[in-house]
């Protein structure tokens, strides 16, 4: 389905924030790897979550669940013999799994997105996995992916961290099962590292131990290790909430989004000081953004590399701001669901703004006065994509069609009607 973004001069209103995909991704991955039984409570709901769901079930984890909780009986290092996986479009969940996948004899992910998730590389992870003795069948780093594991060994594992460092969260979830130690070397520069300290959050509150370098370029895993079934609470999702307030940010507002902890270690929780830095009236206390927006911003440069899946909001606030903002060390937003860089910026081009691009680099001329609109734009099925190119509309003199725009449900279903409950125009359209 499609959806016309039609020009809203205020918003108004308030609403708790989504919960973490990245985390309750996370939460189910060790759940399942433990033996016990797990309760998450506050669960994210969305494709790439139900994905994870899906898939833990399928390998023989029992989930059990209601409205405010999933309690899932974990099945160790011992996953159920299944020939298939279908992770959807979920990158992450694709990665993660990978590395679950070595404790089976053969899976096979197949390839549901050929046009999204099915672009995208995995080489870096499956180099590594042929360190630990996983045979790896793959179609030039690409799915369909077969992985032929069943007895995977630690030791020295080098990988690349200069794509994704979903890579690296694989192999720190999968080797503290493992008979030996593992010492793990990142070659290369490592993207994201902020995410890294969400895994290793993650997996210390399930009572694993990692000895991790101050710049996480290396690690030892001690093996032999079990993950405890426990009780986890998802907290707030900064990624998703992110396009919201940069909604607030570039209109008359009065928007308030709760469940959003200051001292969270989700790096797109830097929204809040960029959007501060382009001198945005907000607040930010108790876990609660409090926005008041007057429509008036100022350019920014920001390094995007700790923020990663909150640039693109970010970007689409700077293209109202006065002066010309510049969004650096970005590379890696070319290896999403689409390539976050050219495909973005040739959607923006189209509504009407200005914007550049380099290999690694956004820059944004902003234009106070709002940008032409009137077209209709390719999202790319890409939720972040479309999340950032809504924002872009509200501030659009003419109304912009995105296609493809229930792609969104990938991480926010709830988008589009949480920016109706604020008063923003927008409509469904088959």
């Amino acid at each position: 389905m499609d959806v016309i973004v039609r020009p809203t001069p205020t918003l108004q209103g308030e609403f708790g924030a989504l919960s973490s995909k990245n985390y309750t991704t996370r939460y189910l991955l060790v759940a399942a790897l433990s033996e016990g039984v797990s309760t998450i409570y506050h669960p994210a709901h969305s494709e790439d979550s139900d994905a994870i769901r899906r898939c833990i079930a399928d390998l023989g984890a029992v989930l059990t669940e209601d409205e405010e909780k999933i309690v899932v009986q974990g099945f160790g290092r011992h996953p159920r013999d299944v020939k298939e996986l279908n992770v959807g479009n979920a990158g992450a969940v694709l990665r993660f799994l990978m590395a679950v996948a070595a404790l089976s004899p053969e899976v096979t992910f197949v390839n549901t997105y050929p046009d999204s998730l099915g672009k995208r590389p995995h080489d870096d992870l499956i180099q590594a996995l042929g360190q630990l003795g996983v045979e790896v069948e793959h179609n030039q780093g690409r799915l369909p992916i077969t992985i032929r594991g069943g007895k995977p060994q630690g030791g020295r594992i080098t990988v690349s961290g200069a794509v994704s460092s979903q890579y690296l969260s694989a192999l720190l979830f999968l080797t503290p099962l493992l008979e030996e130690d593992s010492e793990i070397i990142v070659l290369d520069d490592l993207k994201s590292k902020v995410v890294i300290g969400q895994t290793l959050e993650v997996m210390e509150q399930a009572g694993i131990i990692v000895h991790a370098a101050e710049d996480y370029m290396s690690f030892k895993v001690p093996g032999r290790q079990a993950y405890a079934a426990k009780s986890y609470t998802v907290q707030g999702d900064y990624p998703g909430s992110a396009a919201v307030l940069a909604a607030a940010a570039v209109t008359k507002s009065d928007v308030t989004i709760h469940r959003l902890a200051e001292q969270s270690k989700q790096g797109e929780r830097a929204i809040v000081d960029v959007l501060r830095m382009m001198e945005v009236p907000l607040t930010h206390e108790n876990g609660t953004v409090h926005v008041q927006g007057n429509g008036v911003l100022k350019a920014v440069e920001f390094d995007g590399d700790a923020a990663t899946d909150a640039v693109l909001a970010m970007v689409a606030a700077a293209i109202f701001a006065e002066g010309t903002s510049r969004f650096y060390n970005v590379e890696n937003l070319r290896y999403k669901e689409c390539d976050r860089i050219t495909d973005y910026l040739a959607e923006l081009t189209r509504a009407g703004a200005k914007v550049e691009e380099r290999r690694d680099e956004i820059i944004v001329h902003g234009t106070p006065e709002g940008v032409e609109g009137g077209v209709t734009i390719n999202a790319h099925y890409d939720h972040r994509v479309i999340m950032a190119l809504t924002v872009v509309g509200l501030r659009a003199r003419q109304p912009l069609l995105i296609k493809d725009a229930h792609h969104v449900a990938k991480s926010y279903p709830q988008y589009f009607d949480h920016l109706r409950s604020l008063g923003a125009n927008v409509e469904w359209v088959e």
